[in-house]
C-alpha cells in the first residue's frame, strides 16, 4: 500500500469513527433515509387518493365514478404524482414542513382533476361522471392525504431523529464544541487549505463524500480560501463566521445557534439528479450494445499496430475535485503515453499512432468513457475532465483562474457546452482555458435537462472537428 492509499484508508477509518461517535451507524446515511421517506410518502399519497375514490364509488353505483369502466381515481393518480414530482413536491421542505407539503399535493391533485374532466369532455359527447360523487371522492381523497401527511411527520422524526441532513463540521484552528455532530480536525487529516494542491483537493473531496452539508470553522485569514475550495465541492458548504463578510456568500443560515454564510449550494436537487442519471442510462446502455462491434474492431486494430494495452487509464479531476480513472482507447505508443497529461497532444504529434490519429479525429477514442458513465464517475453531458498536469500557456489551469475548481460541482461529461462551441484541442494560450471555463460555468449555473438533450444533438455535428487531433 502506497502513502496515498494509506492516507485514504486512514481518512475512511477516521470518518467511520466520527460517525459512530455521533451516534450514526456508518452504513446508514440520511440521504438513504430521505429516499425511503420520499418513497413512503408517494405510496401514502397514492393510497389516500385511491381509497378516497373507492369509498365514494361504494356509496352508490360505481359506474357514475368510472371512465371506460375504470375508477376515475386510477386516472387521477398518475397525473397527480407526475405533476407533484415535476413541481418538486417531494422534496426536503415537505419532510420539514408537512403543511407546505399538503398545499403542494393539493395543487397537483386539482390540476389532475381539471385534466381528467377536460379529457373526458373532449372525448365523449356526454360527461359520464356524477359531479356529486366526484366531489365526494375528491373530498375523501384530500382528507385522507392530509391526515396521512400530518401523521407522517412523526414517522419522519422517529426515523431521522430530527436531522434530515448528513452534516460535517471541519475545524481549522478554531475550537468548537458541538455535541452529537460529525467533527473533524483539518490538521489531523492533513487538510490544510491550498487551492494549488490537487492532492489536497482530492483528500477534501473524498472526506466530504456522503455529507449533505459541510460547515467549516476556521480562522479569519483562512475563510476566503475555504470559501473558494467549498465552491468546487459537490456539497452545500458554509463558513462559520461571527458576522457577514465578503466571501462571495450566496445565503445565510445557522448552525448550533451561530450564524453561517452559505458559500456553495451543493449538488442538483434529488429530482434533478434522478433525471440526469436516467438520461445517462437511457443513452449509455443502448449505446454500449450498439457500439460493441465497433469497439471490438478498434481494440483489435490497436493491438495489431502497436504492443501494449488497448485501453488507456488516466487520473482526471471529477465531481467534488475527486480523482477518478478515465478510460480511453490508447492512441499513442505505449512507451510515450503521458500518464499525467503534462504535454497536450499537438496536430503533428509523433507519439500518436496511425490508428490513434483516426480514432482521435473521429472521437472514437472517447467511447470507453461510456463505461465511466455506467460506473457513475461521469455523465454523458458535463464539463470535460482534465488531467492534473494540463497546462495553458505554461501554467496549470488552476493557476490561470482559481474558479477552475468551481467547475467540478457536477459530474464531468463525455461532451459539454464548451465542446459544442468548438473549444477543444490543445490549450496553447490562456484564452483557450478561459473560453472553456466560461462555458462550463454557464452550463453549471443554468443546468436544465433539456439543455443536456440539446447539447447531445449539437455534439453530433462536431464529432469530427478540425481541433480534434
Amino acid at each position: 500500500m502506497n502513502a496515498f492509499e494509506a492516507q485514504r484508508a486512514f481518512e475512511a477509518e477516521l470518518r467511520a469513527h466520527a460517525r459512530l461517535d455521533a451516534g450514526i451507524a456508518p452504513v446508514w446515511r440520511r440521504s438513504t433515509a430521505r429516499m425511503i421517506l420520499y418513497t413512503e410518502l408517494v405510496l401514502l399519497d397514492s393510497i389516500g387518493i385511491l381509497a378516497g375514490f373507492y369509498i365514494a364509488a361504494c356509496s352508490r353505483d360505481g359506474n357514475w365514478l368510472s371512465l371506460a369502466g375504470v375508477n376515475v381515481g386510477f386516472f387521477l393518480l398518475p397525473i397527480t404524482l407526475g405533476t407533484a414530482l415535476a413541481s418538486g413536491t417531494y422534496s426536503l421542505s415537505c419532510l420539514r414542513h408537512p403543511v407546505s407539503g399538503v398545499k403542494s399535493i393539493f395543487s397537483a391533485f386539482f390540476f389532475a382533476v381539471f385534466v381528467v374532466l377536460l379529457g373526458s369532455y373532449l372525448l365523449t359527447a356526454e360527461l359520464p361522471l356524477s359531479r356529486m360523487q366526484l366531489g365526494e371522492g375528491a373530498l375523501l381523497a384530500l382528507s385522507l392525504v392530509m391526515i396521512g401527511r400530518l401523521t407522517f411527520r412523526r414517522h419522519v422524526r422517529a426515523m431521522t431523529r430530527g436531522q434530515l441532513l448528513d452534516e460535517l463540521v471541519i475545524l481549522d484552528g478554531v475550537p468548537l464544541d458541538v455535541a452529537g455532530a460529525v467533527t473533524l480536525d483539518a490538521r489531523i487529516i492533513n487538510l490544510s487549505p491550498n487551492p494549488r494542491d490537487p492532492q489536497m483537493l482530492h483528500r477534501l473531496g473524498t472526506t466530504v463524500v456522503g455529507f449533505d452539508r459541510v460547515i467549516v470553522a476556521c480562522t479569519e485569514e483562512h475563510r476566503a480560501v475555504w470559501a473558494l475550495l467549498l465552491k468546487g465541492m459537490n456539497v452545500k458548504g458554509e463558513i462559520l463566521v461571527p458576522q457577514f463578510n465578503a466571501l462571495g456568500a450566496i445565503g445565510v443560515d445557522a448552525y448550533d445557534g451561530k450564524d453561517t454564510l452559505v458559500v456553495s449550494q451543493g449538488p442538483l436537487s434529488m429530482p434533478n439528479r434522478a433525471k440526469k442519471r436516467a438520461l445517462d442510462l437511457a443513452i449509455t446502455l443502448p449505446a454500449v450494445l450498439a457500439l460493441s462491434p465497433l469497439m471490438i474492431l478498434v481494440a483489435i486494430a490497436i493491438k495489431l499496430e502497436t504492443p501494449g494495452p488497448v485501453l488507456f487509464a488516466q487520473d482526471r479531476v471529477g465531481r467534488g475535485n475527486r480523482l477518478f480513472k478515465i478510460l480511453k482507447f490508447r492512441s499513442m505508443r505505449q512507451a510515450q503515453c503521458d500518464a499525467d497529461g503534462n504535454v497536450s497532444a499537438s496536430r503533428d504529434d509523433e507519439r500518436i499512432t496511425r490508428v490513434g490519429r483516426f480514432i482521435r479525429k473521429t472521437s472514437i477514442d472517447e467511447l470507453p468513457q461510456l463505461l465511466n458513465v455506467l460506473r457513475g464517475d461521469m455523465s454523458v453531458v458535463g464539463p470535460r475532465p482534465h488531467a492534473l498536469g494540463s497546462r495553458a500557456a505554461d501554467h496549470y489551469f488552476w493557476e490561470i483562474d482559481e474558479r477552475y475548481w468551481h467547475r467540478h460541482t457536477l459530474k464531468p461529461g463525455m461532451t459539454g457546452l464548451a465542446q459544442v462551441r468548438g473549444f477543444r484541442g490543445a490549450t496553447d494560450r490562456r484564452v483557450d482555458l478561459t473560453n472553456r471555463l466560461q462555458a462550463d460555468m454557464e452550463y453549471i449555473d443554468g443546468w436544465d435537462i433539456w439543455r443536456d438533450i440539446t447539447i447531445l444533438f449539437k455534439t453530433l455535428r462536431v464529432i469530427v472537428h478540425s481541433n480534434a487531433f
